[in-house]
């Protein structure tokens, strides 16, 4: 089988991290975002994946060779001269997505679920119409455009944006099962799949939904990425709880905390509930860790505070120093001793000596 990753651009919400690092290659939960995704695939027997970006960085280049290499498959760069929207990028694809006449997933590189892609893939194939959309329920459907079905069955009837009042709570999670013929509805320039194919689908009765059990978030953005950092490590307790570190280690706070083996941990610590420490990070004595992200090469030492943040790769937390409020270390940042930083977006190789106390970005 086959699939599609929409990846995009160059990753701007998701900055100062893309600064350095591609989007699809931050880490979240300790591996690029990207090979979660691909881990998942291969599982539900996909052998060759399209990678549709706007432009090719070298670097994940040589990271997806890698992948390449490991799994056995065969990995893509479709580049788009162009933004080519939502739908453009399967026209492009076309000659490796219509090969032949076994279906396709697509999905948004900002994803993060548990990628039920072998049920999906086993519902798409009973039912036999061109596609499946994959379905979350959400509690403020307001804010989203929701999916109404026909009565009694998962074929998809119309969709409404933004409703005022109450129609239906299933939305769009981004994640798609496609027989090929659906490539003869899209042409090779900018179309929207979900303002445009889509409702030719839902018309010609040839739409259905699979409703997603678990968590689901759009992690494009810091804010979004530490919240889908939480329901992670909530499902990983559940699914694979020998992965995260004991409750019975004397560091443990509330639970939930990934370490990786190679990380070292200072005495009387206090760490969770949410937290990912990555490799080869340093924790001081002392250190207070709560819903945050340390990337790998992290230094936090003694008797530091970080909370709702997210530190970036060879960056430091100096003695008794605090981060808060979705702050957001890029690569090789260093906050002093004794510093307050809240909110703050720090840019790549900067040093921070004094209170940060508004949300901003320091350059």
């Amino acid at each position: 089988m086959k699939a599609l990753i929409l990846v995009g651009g160059f990753g701007t919400r998701l900055r100062p991290l893309t600064l350095s690092v591609p989007k699809p290659l931050v880490d979240f939960a300790n591996k690029p975002i990207i090979l979660h995704q691909i881990e998942a695939l291969v599982k539900a027997g996909v052998s060759d994946i399209v990678l549709a970006v706007n432009y090719k960085p070298e670097v994940m280049v040589a990271v997806l060779k890698k992948y390449e290499e490991k799994f056995g498959i065969t990995i893509t760069f479709s580049v788009e001269e162009e933004p080519l929207g939502t739908a453009g990028p399967l026209a492009l694809a076309r000659n490796i997505l219509g090969k032949d006449d076994s279906p396709f997933f697509v999905l948004n590189a900002d994803v993060t679920c548990e990628y039920p892609f072998e049920s999906m893939r086993d519902f798409h194939l009973a039912h036999g119409n061109e596609g499946t959309i994959l379905a979350t329920k959400v509690e403020e459907p307001s804010k989203y455009g929701v999916i109404v079905m026909r009565q009694g069955s998962t074929q998809i009837d119309r969709f409404v944006e933004n409703p005022f009042e109450f129609v239906c709570n299933r939305i769009n999670a981004g994640i798609y099962m496609f027989s090929p013929s659906i490539l003869d509805r899209i042409e090779p320039r900018p179309t929207s799949i979900e303002k445009e194919i889509f409702p030719q689908m839902a018309g010609d009765r040839q739409l259905h939904t699979f409703d997603l059990e678990g968590f689901w978030m759009d992690i494009g953005q810091p804010k979004d990425f530490l919240t889908g950092t939480c329901l992670y490590l909530s499902s990983l307790a559940k699914r694979s709880p020998e992965q995260l570190a004991p409750a019975t280690e004397d560091f443990v706070c509330g639970g939930n905390v990934l370490v990786h083996p190679t990380a070292k941990i200072g005495q009387g610590c206090k760490i969770g509930p949410n937290v990912t420490i990555g490799p080869n990070v340093v924790v001081g004595n002392g250190v207070c860790l709560q819903r945050c992200v340390l990337m790998e090469d992290v230094h936090i030492k003694d008797y530091a505070w970080v909370k709702n943040s997210i530190v970036g790769w060879h960056s430091s937390v100096g003695r008794w120093s605090r981060l808060d409020g979705v702050t957001v270390l890029g690569d090789d940042v260093h906050v002093l001793d004794e510093v307050y930083v809240n909110g703050a977006s720090v840019l790549p190789h900067k040093s921070i000596s004094s209170n940060v106390c508004e949300p901003g970005i320091v350059m």
